[in-house]
Parts: structure tokens; C-alpha cells; sequence
């Protein structure tokens, strides 16, 4: 046969099997964008390492990080201004937070501890002694749901931080990574990637990305304010009033958003 010919069959079988690939069924799709408008900017304090955002009975709270300035706050929103506080010992990082059930659940960086408290004195009642390295934190109204830095997601029981079962999150097929501050909103979590000015929506059930926002303009909006201002991380859910807000580690706006998909 001539080698001519032999050459042309192969590529036309290459080129098949590559459509083939190409055309895979079974293939996940990738995230659909987020697109989102901002409806309000309030002030954010400068000096706090947002590590968590949460809103519950129409007050805000946040939980910041580093050692020697970790805290849980309740903030005024129009202000920004700390109006309860409760500092935690120079030892522990302090890390995201939720709140359930007027119970606030506060996570370490590496110190694996847990610290409650109760609302609304902020009244330290009980300590969890952990096997993980905590990042985000958020409850779907009956388990809390964390985040360690890596791409899967650790639903526990409240009552006694008992592993219920573990979550694996896929972006497009591939495994996620880098998850740190969550948010349950509406069926689904809200997470922050580590590094990057992303903004995931997870379908807990199926671990898949079904949504990703790019929150790059309001971190370059607030680099060009103050340009300490490190990666977006924080998002707070108003359930009662259908209202999403978001800011980030020492920004000095925070946002009240929209999304439009």
C-alpha cells in the first residue's frame, strides 16, 4: 500500500478519536458564571482578618483571624463599627464561624479546638476538641458544615462535632481546592477559594460547582482603597430579607450583592 496513503487513513483516525474525546457525554460541564450587581457599599474595618461573615436576627457578626487579634464581633453594619466583642487568647487563629439556634460555633486554624458561645452575651459555654485543621463554617439548619483548605467538604453534628460524612467538590470533573469561607444559601454553599477572587456555588449533594462568580473589581477596588487589602473572604446570608453580602480579609468596604443568574 502506498505510505502516502497509510499517512492519510492515520490522521483521519486520529482526528476521529480526538472528536470522540472532544464530544465525551460523560464529561462534567464546567461552572456556569455568576454574574452579580452591587445594590449597597458600607464600611468595613481595616483591621479585621475576616475569616467569618454571618447574619442571624438581623445583626451582623464576624469572626477574624491571626494570633493575638482573633475575635468574634457583632458589628453594626452601616458603620462597621464593633459594638460586642470577645477577643480570643493570643494562642488560637481564630477562623470562620456560624451560628445556630442562638449558639455561635467558632473554628481554629490549627489549634483543632472549636469554642461556642451563646447569644446574646457571647458567653463561652463549651469547647470541641477536634481532628482537623479549620477553615470555613456554615450550618444548613441541622449539621455544620466546614472547610479545611482542601477541595472536600465535613458535615458534622452540632451536639457533639460527630463526622457525619464527607463531601468531594468537583469543578468540570476535576477535584476543587483552596475551599475556605463558606455560606448556606437557598440549597446551597457559598464558598471562597483560598488565593484566588473566586466565588464557588456548590451543590452539597453532588459536591459539583454548578456556579462561579469573579469578585476581581470589588478586590481591586479595595487594593486601590487600601492596599493592605488581602483576598476576598466572607459571606453573609440575611435569610429573612433574601439579602447577600460579601467583603474580604482587611478590605474597607463591604457589599451588599445581587446576582443576576
Amino acid at each position: 500500500m502506498n505510505y502516502k496513503i497509510l499517512i492519510v487513513i492515520a490522521i483521519f483516525l486520529w482526528s476521529c478519536e480526538e472528536k470522540k474525546l472532544d464530544a465525551d457525554p460523560l464529561q462534567p460541564a464546567g461552572p456556569k458564571p455568576l454574574s452579580f450587581s452591587i445594590l449597597q457599599t458600607y464600611p468595613h474595618d481595616t483591621s479585621s482578618y475576616t475569616q467569618g461573615l454571618q447574619i442571624y436576627q438581623g445583626n451582623l457578626y464576624e469572626g477574624t483571624g491571626n494570633y493575638g487579634k482573633s475575635a468574634l464581633k457583632r458589628v453594626e453594619l452601616e458603620t462597621g463599627k464593633s459594638v460586642q466583642e470577645i477577643k480570643l487568647d493570643p494562642r488560637f487563629f481564630g477562623e470562620g464561624i456560624t451560628i445556630l439556634h442562638d449558639t455561635v460555633y467558632q473554628l481554629t486554624w490549627q489549634e483543632k479546638k472549636v469554642f461556642v458561645y451563646t447569644l446574646p452575651t457571647f458567653k463561652k459555654v463549651r469547647e470541641f476538641d477536634v481532628s482537623f485543621e479549620g477553615w470555613g463554617l456554615t450550618t444548613d439548619g441541622t449539621n455544620l458544615i466546614v472547610s479545611n483548605g482542601s477541595g472536600e467538604l465535613f458535615f458534622y453534628r452540632p451536639s457533639d462535632f460527630t463526622l457525619i460524612r464527607t463531601q468531594v467538590v468537583t469543578e468540570g470533573g476535576a477535584p476543587s481546592y483552596n475551599l475556605n469561607e463558606l455560606e448556606y444559601i437557598d440549597g446551597f454553599i457559598y464558598a471562597n477559594q483560598y488565593t484566588y477572587p473566586y466565588l464557588l456555588k456548590i451543590d452539597p449533594n453532588s459536591g459539583m460547582v454548578v456556579a462561579k462568580a469573579d469578585l476581581s473589581e470589588p478586590w481591586n477596588r479595595n487594593r486601590s482603597l487600601y492596599p493592605k487589602a488581602d483576598v476576598p473572604n466572607g459571606i453573609a446570608y440575611d435569610a429573612e430579607k433574601k439579602k447577600i453580602y460579601v467583603t474580604g480579609k482587611w478590605w474597607p468596604q463591604l457589599y451588599e450583592i445581587e446576582f443576576s443568574n
